[in-house]
């Protein structure tokens, strides 16, 4: 069976709206290298979207998850609970940069920021939730409303749910301090929504699909002290940042505050659908009994799996490999940059091993070039190497390699990277 075969079947079953960046239709992977139906080699800068931070099939999660199917694989936790939930909640709770935590496992990061806005609904008491233009919080109907991107999330979704607002996030390449989006707080608490009414205000430590946008750390300690006056509840969405990925277990860490709740999911469970909120206990416990749960949250193999790359993150020293991975990658692409022999680049940044790079039209200059990064993306993959484009304007180039990249494939993807820039 041919890519080309596969792909006339895929049109012909599934819906438009379900897209993928390429026409590969994978037959295997193996930690940092996957393998096309035809044979073909490629080297993975995608990680399944930051999922696979521990590699693709790491033997320590394909042992775990083999010994618990041998046990069972599904209760449901609401009716039979188990002792790998339960043991896993312990460890995050500890782990999170929260002092008296508790958690709930889910299904998706979607699913877990829809509760982690029920449950900050249901602690103040109030209804409206803020968040940030160029975020990503899912497709569901809510979190939809709570992305701050319109094309193509929400575009003909509409309308989107009410008593969501959005206030520009900072990004000073484009004109935006953190006084303008602290000043636009203000604005907004006089002119649409008063504070006593706000529930929660949600935001990404760095934004995703935003383009790996970084929070700056003042501006997140200037948004703790703001919850703290008002009483609004401080939701960090660490879906695509947690897990050793920005260098640390969670890039809220950086900024040396303590949340209210946290949500996770993706890297979580090493590729096992896995997601979680977790949050201050006496935040978490103001929902009653019945009020919280789903039919497969924290399954008990996704939960084998999770405690398997909470282990290997520790073992193999992941946050240290991270850091040393991201420094190579930059290292690089300041070397590519100041060459001029390639497609103009221009910021480059990253915490950790999440690291990304805007295509400009020219070289000093700051106007995005969202046609070449489609152009680098599509060659790329001819060359053997995945890459994702993200970024309010489509500009940008992200770089996710699994934090288990052998140096070797690594600089072999940094390799067809630099290739690629110049043959586009």
């Amino acid at each position: 069976m041919s890519n080309a075969e596969l792909m006339e079947r895929r049109n012909a079953a599934l819906p438009r709206g379900v897209a993928s960046l390429t026409s590969v239709f994978v037959a295997k992977a193996e930690n940092s290298e996957l393998w096309d139906v035809e044979g073909k080699r490629y080297v993975d800068f995608a990680a399944g979207i930051a999922v696979c931070n521990t590699g693709h099939r790491h033997p320590k999660i394909m042992a775990a998850t083999a010994q618990q199917s041998e046990a069972f694989v599904h209760t449901a936790f609401q009716i039979n609970p188990y002792e790998t939930y339960v043991s896993l909640a312990e460890r995050l709770n500890q782990l999170a940069p929260i002092s008296k935590a508790k958690t709930i496992f889910l299904n998706s990061g979607a699913e877990a920021v829809e509760n982690a806005v029920k449950i900050a609904r249901h602690c103040t008491q109030r209804s409206s939730i803020i968040a940030f233009t160029g975020a990503f919080h899912g497709r569901s109907m809510l979190t939809m409303g709570l992305t701050g991107k319109a094309v193509p999330y929400k575009a003909g979704f509409g309308p989107m749910p009410a008593g969501i607002y959005h206030v520009p996030f900072p990004l000073e390449q484009y004109g935006v301090t953190i006084e303008d989006s602290l000043k636009a707080l203000e604005a907004l608490f006089k002119a649409d929504v008063p504070a006593s009414q706000v529930a929660a205000i949600i935001i990404e430590p760095v934004q995703g699909e935003g383009g790996f946008q970084i929070a700056p750390k003042a501006f997140i300690q200037a948004l703790r002290s703001l919850c703290d006056q008002h009483g609004i509840i401080l939701i960090c969405d660490e879906i695509q940042t947690g897990f050793a990925r920005t260098g640390k277990i969670f890039a809220t860490e950086y900024a040396d505050i303590e949340p209210d709740i946290l949500v996770v999911a993706k890297s979580l469970a090493g590729g096992y659908p896995l997601a979680g909120v977790i949050g201050k206990a006496e935040v978490m416990d103001s929902p009653d009994p019945g009020g919280l749960g789903t039919t497969y949250g924290g399954n008990p193999v996704s939960c084998a799996a999770a405690h398997a790359v909470l282990d290997i993150i520790e073992d193999e020293q992941l946050c240290e490999r991270s850091n040393r991975i991201g420094k190579q990658m930059k290292t690089r692409l300041e070397k590519i940059k100041a060459t001029g022999n390639t497609t103009p680049i221009g910021e480059i940044r990253g915490l950790g091993a999440m690291v990304a790079f805007d295509l400009v039209k020219v070289a000093g200059g700051n106007t995005p070039d969202p046609d070449r990064a489609k152009k680098l993306t599509s060659q790329a993959l001819k060359n053997g190497l995945i890459l994702l484009s993200c970024g309010i304007y489509g500009n940008t180039i992200r770089l996710l390699a699994p934090l288990t990249i052998p140096d070797n494939h690594l600089a072999e993807g940094l390799d067809i990277l630099e290739r690629s820039l110049a043959e586009c």
